[in-house]
């Protein structure tokens, strides 16, 4: 299989870096446009895939990930459209479109996908909403499906929700990073090596994480079985309420999704 980029900027080359992890697809099948910040050539140089300059080399792809910025996706997929069949497959990762849009500018022979990931499929552990173009075949449907799970965990969800998936998706690994330095500035204020910090924040992340999703508790009733009568972990909350944690959280959600 072929499969075509088009940006290669932060999210792009998150999931180029995964695709290519998993083995979905090889340097030399991959195909790669990318704009006049030169990512993708510095990119290019560490993963040995094939760097193209024109939207012809895309009509070789039978799947296209188009990874631009929002405002200029849509006239980006008019100037690619030529490229495309009634047989490719077009996932887009940008936001400010919807699958309509897309298809008004492809035409309805290109089955779309509207994908919203987040960073950590460069690591084959992301978070992926999607959405279908309607009537899509089942077999397309599941094949796009495949190579999105080759990244993480694939959610189909409503059109409408996208763009609040993408804002805890996609923004919270940025709130998740602040708290983990938050936590590793406690760690060395109390005298331990900012190093040694780090590891274990981002396993204590990683398994509390794990026990989320594998026990399907409740996080209040997580939390109770870790805060003991009297204990220094309630103590720790009760600073955390203080300091309007719970609101600071609700809030960066309202405003990123803004």
């Amino acid at each position: 299989m072929n499969i075509g980029f088009i940006g290669a900027g932060h999210m792009g080359s998150a999931m180029i870096e995964g695709l290519l992890k998993a083995k979905m697809v090889a340097p030399e099948n991959l195909f790669v446009k990318g704009g006049s910040s030169g990512t993708a050539e510095t990119l290019q140089e560490k993963l040995g895939f094939q760097l193209i300059k024109d939207y012809e080399t895309l009509k070789e792809c039978q799947v296209i990930f188009i990874a631009t910025g929002a405002k200029i996706v849509l006239d980006i997929l008019k100037q690619a459209a030529p490229s495309m069949t009634k047989d490719t497959i077009l996932i887009s990762v940008a936001t400010g479109h919807t699958v309509k849009e897309a298809q008004a500018v492809l035409g309805e022979q290109v089955h779309v996908v509207h994908a919203i990931p987040n960073t950590p499929v460069s690591v084959n552990a992301g978070m992926i909403g999607t959405v279908f173009a309607e009537n899509m075949p089942a077999k397309v449907k599941a094949e796009a499906t495949r190579i999105l799970e080759s990244l993480g965990k694939v959610e189909e969800v409503n059109e409408n929700i996208l763009g609040t998936f993408g804002t805890v998706a996609g923004c919270s690994p940025a709130f998740v990073d602040i708290f983990m330095e938050a936590l590793a500035d406690g760690a060395v204020l109390e005298g331990m090596p900012r190093s040694l910090s780090y590891e274990i924040i981002a396993q204590m992340m990683l398994g509390s994480a794990k026990l989320a999703l594998e026990t399907k508790k409740h996080p209040g009733e997580l939390k109770d079985g870790v805060t003991s009568p009297g204990g220094s972990t309630i103590k720790g909350v009760t600073a955390l309420e203080k300091n309007g944690f719970r609101y600071a959280v609700i809030d960066a959600v309202k405003q990123a999704n803004s």
